[in-house]
């Protein structure tokens, strides 16, 4: 591979990392707004709303950017970088194709799985760094989540790698096989389910809900730095439905065999989930921080070792 174009190849992956979240941001805004008859997002710049994103980017970039006076300045101007970056290098593996991928690792999933698992410092470092009550507590149960959920999801994700053999993400769509909606479905289901509460969506949002904690570890935050904030939740989306493609759905192949509509296919599955993705935020109330740990460690993880379990024994009676 030459230096023009690996340089090609990160212009797209940075490309992507800043339309694709603007898009599920925009979808979000208009799929909410006809679900709950929110008429404010339907009526920015005219026509169905288009500018209402436009309009929520320029209230940020016109807000004061305030640093409370007991904070660590530092790590409370890091946090929101720490919180973003993971997603963006995620990308970079991320195969959209055949051989459409900026860096093919034979180690993939491990290496997306353990930069993911990066993000969540973002708030626990905004929390800690706030000097506020409010928000390092919000930033504990951050924290406190991502522990009990990483392991469904690691979990998931490595029946995914034993069904496949390979620990590369093109190998996995490759090996993928349509039979496998119906014996890996408890893992997608896994899967999507903990990856939502790793991102703190709703109906997982108990560490940044703000009529509870008001807002969590993000309590402090004016301006720009809290914008890089739902930029990183709309990026986590963004990556959350990727995987959850390449994992689970196929990744790139369609129903016709057509190799060059690879990324159509990709983009279509993707942003079918980002769809579901906000459906659920619409559809269904916040749980308490006790049932949030109990359907981590009492459902989720005997369904994924079952399913582990399952997979194995399939794998050597196909042997």
């Amino acid at each position: 591979m030459t230096f023009l174009e690996i340089v090609v190849r990160l212009a797209f992956v940075v490309a992507a990392f800043l339309l694709l979240p603007l898009l599920v941001g925009q979808l979000e805004h208009k799929a909410m707004a006809h679900m709950q008859a929110r008429l404010g997002p339907m009526h920015a710049g005219g026509f169905h709303g288009w500018a209402q994103l436009i309009a929520d980017g320029v209230k940020f970039v016109q807000k004061e950017h305030v640093v409370p006076t007991q904070a660590d300045r530092t790590v409370f101007s890091l946090a929101p970088a720490v919180a973003l970056l993971p997603y963006l290098i995620v990308l970079v593996v991320v195969p959209v194709g055949p051989g459409l991928v900026a860096l093919n690792l034979d180690i993939g999933l491990f290496f997306v799985l353990a930069v993911m698992s990066v993000s969540v410092l973002g708030s626990v470092m905004a929390g800690w760094s706030s000097g506020n009550k409010y928000a390092l507590l919000g930033g504990l149960r951050s924290a406190a989540q991502l522990m009990a959920y990483e392991l469904p999801l690691v979990l998931a994700a490595s029946s995914v790698a034993m069904a496949a053999g390979t620990l590369s993400l093109s190998g996995i769509v490759e090996a993928w096989s349509p039979w496998w909606l119906a014996w890996q479905a408890p893992a997608l289901l896994i899967f999507f389910v903990a990856g939502l509460a790793e991102l703190h969506r709703p109906p997982f949002d108990m560490p940044v809900a703000d009529s509870e904690i008001v807002l969590g570890p993000y309590t402090e935050y004016t301006g720009l730095r809290f914008a890089l904030f739902l930029l990183a939740e709309y990026a986590g989306i963004v990556v959350l439905c990727a995987l959850t493609t390449v994992l689970f759905l196929g990744g790139w192949r369609g129903p016709f065999g057509n190799e060059e509509l690879g990324p159509v296919w990709f983009l279509i599955k993707l942003f079918v989930l980002a769809f579901v993705v906000i459906w659920l935020r619409v559809s269904n109330p916040r749980l308490r921080a006790d049932q949030l740990q109990k359907l981590a460690w009492q459902v989720l993880v005997p369904l994924s070792l079952a399913q582990l379990a399952l997979t194995g024994v399939v794998k050597v009676v196909a042997m």
